[in-house]
């Protein structure tokens, strides 16, 4: 870890590359970890996630349950903790469909470029009024190769070192004040067309008066070949601009905003 101009902080990998499988994870590792720490979910996504998933199995299997059941006293029994588990559900639902349907398009923005460099996560009432910025960026040595979206060891290790490094930057440290809304903005050509999970915002600018978290992955492997042809200028010019000679590339937003749900921590803080 190492730190660049204007705040930003380097993160190196001994992989060769970042694929899509990296990018994609940290994204939304990143994401999850920026709703938990300013309390826009109860808990960690990872445990959301299951808490869901067990819940929907449950709901099914009590409903078998009922249909099954011998006696009225448990049939009663078991439609009494299906009410209850239908509450659960509900309760988060329209959250974890909607991150569900940002990753999705996360997928196919980055199955449509893997090249891709640049990713904002604002967190605010919108994004013209942002609260907390995140910014990452993904070296332009490491951006064209393709992967299958399959989580490995070193995806998560390189997970967690960006977590710890955001927490020790003081990401999280100013929690929001009740509910509030994440954003997703992604730069890409803008002959991309996915209208049903993105707009282009071509002019896309967020607050001067909002200091972001810039982090910005890396090569190592890259970074070493980087320095060996330092003395000639041809080679350097060709790993520098590899990957990053794309025509016209813009901004665009997820259309699937994650709206924050009310906790007790930020219920007691308004």
């Amino acid at each position: 870890m190492k730190e660049e101009g204007e705040g930003e902080t380097i993160i190196e990998t001994l992989s060769d590359t970042l694929d899509s499988s990296f990018k994609f994870h940290l994204v939304t590792d990143i994401l999850g970890f920026v709703l938990f720490m300013h309390q826009q979910i109860p808990s960690l996504l990872q445990d959301l996630t299951l808490e869901f998933d067990e819940l929907n199995t449950e709901f099914a299997e009590l409903e078998t349950a009922i249909v099954q059941a011998e006696t009225c006293s448990l049939r009663k029994k078991h439609a009494s903790r299906k009410r209850e588990v239908r509450m659960g559900i509900r309760k988060l639902d329209k959250l974890m469909n909607t991150i569900s349907s940002l990753r999705t398009a996360l997928q196919l923005m980055i199955t449509e470029f893997p090249a891709i460099q640049r990713v904002v996560l604002i967190l605010g009432p919108s994004p013209l009024r942002p609260l907390h910025v995140y910014e990452l960026n993904f070296s332009s040595e490491t951006a064209a190769s393709i992967g299958d979206f399959i989580r490995n060891r070193i995806v998560e290790l390189l997970s967690k070192k960006a977590i710890r490094v955001l927490v020790s930057k003081g990401a999280g440290s100013g929690s929001s004040a009740g509910p509030t809304k994440l954003f997703l903005f992604v730069q890409a050509p803008s002959s991309i067309n996915l209208h049903l999970h993105f707009l282009p915002k071509r002019d896309f600018r967020y607050s001067k008066k909002i200091v972001p978290f810039k982090v910005r992955f890396s090569c190592r492997a890259k970074n070493l070949e980087r320095e060996a042809c330092a003395d000639d200028t041809h080679t350097a010019k060709a790993i520098t601009s590899h990957s990053s000679n794309v025509d016209d590339v813009i901004w665009f937003q997820c259309r699937h905003i994650v709206k924050g749900m009310a906790s007790r921590a930020s219920l007691t803080e308004e």
